[in-house]
């Protein structure tokens, strides 16, 4: 049988991860009293009823029975039984954002500032993700994305990488991403936007794609840029870091930097870890 618990910060997708493994067949429970969770393993384990797949969802709602939980999972183990935990987490700037646009309640901020709950939450669930089998950073994820990753660790059975990637393509005159890792000036290399044929085009079009990529210095800059990226990926995984925003940028944020930015995915792609390309100026211009 697999158990999975499914855990981490309120706000990351607990929920939206409990729904996706019941619709890959799990039994799920959620919220189970602390207390009660070693009688469930065995009844799952033992029972008459024979369970293939389980999913557990234990956060902070367990109060302070949640510092119990610990003593409980060495229990389990000592007796033989098996289980993964699966830990949700997103950056305190994203959770902040994500209770702003549903105005609900951080449970631990009562009637305090988010912020606030959200640090103590991190405090008191901290045991919990050193543990953690999978940790899935949603900050960058959308639904769908999420699925697609729970999908290939619990249904295909994939090998996961606790990494994620998103390289981000932006316009430096809306600005540079506040949630960028690293970030990389493509403004040096020949501009499409002074080809009228080229204008209207973005890097996600072939002869965009070829008019930046036909100049060397693209060529070598994309080289050396995978080179450097490959090296800091281990050093970022051996330090704890579990995810990585790359930004590359141009003016306007439509064609050299797309072009490079895709690029740089299909390079990177080969790596294995959990990876993304996003855009998030390329239709600014049309709008104006």
């Amino acid at each position: 049988m697999r158990l999975v618990i499914v855990t981490g910060m309120s706000g990351a997708g607990k929920s939206s991860a409990l729904k996706m493994l019941e619709d890959a067949g799990y039994f799920c429970v959620d919220n189970l009293p602390i207390q009660l969770i070693f009688k469930f393993v065995q009844i799952t384990f033992n029972g008459n009823e024979k369970f293939d797949k389980v999913a557990l969802g234990v956060d902070i709602r367990s109060g302070q029975a949640l510092e119990e939980l610990d003593d409980i999972l060495k229990e389990i183990s000592k007796k033989g039984y098996h289980f993964e935990i699966l830990y949700l987490d997103a950056t305190d700037e994203v959770l902040v954002k994500r209770y702003k646009e549903t105005r609900r309640i951080h449970p631990l901020s009562g009637g305090g500032r988010v912020e606030q709950g959200i640090e103590t939450e991190r405090k008191k669930l901290e045991f919990i993700k050193k543990k953690a089998d999978i940790i899935i950073d949603t900050s960058h994820l959308l639904t769908r994305e999420l699925k697609s990753q729970i999908d290939k660790i619990y249904t295909l059975n994939e090998k996961y990488n606790n990494f994620y990637i998103t390289i981000l393509s932006f316009g430096f005159k809306y600005g540079i991403p506040m949630d960028s890792d690293l970030v990389f000036d493509v403004r040096f290399l020949p501009n499409p936007f002074y080809d009228a044929e080229l204008k209207p085009q973005t890097g996600n079009d072939r002869p965009v794609r070829d008019f930046v990529m036909s100049a060397p210095q693209a060529v070598e800059f994309l080289n050396k840029l995978y080179d450097m990226i490959n090296f800091l990926i281990p050093n970022y995984i051996i330090e704890g870091k579990n995810q990585l925003v790359i930004s590359i940028g141009c003016t306007g944020g439509k064609h050299r930097s797309v072009t490079l930015a895709n690029e740089l995915f299909e390079r990177l792609k080969s790596l294995k870890y959990g990876i993304k390309v996003e855009h998030r100026d390329i239709d600014k211009d049309a709008r104006r």
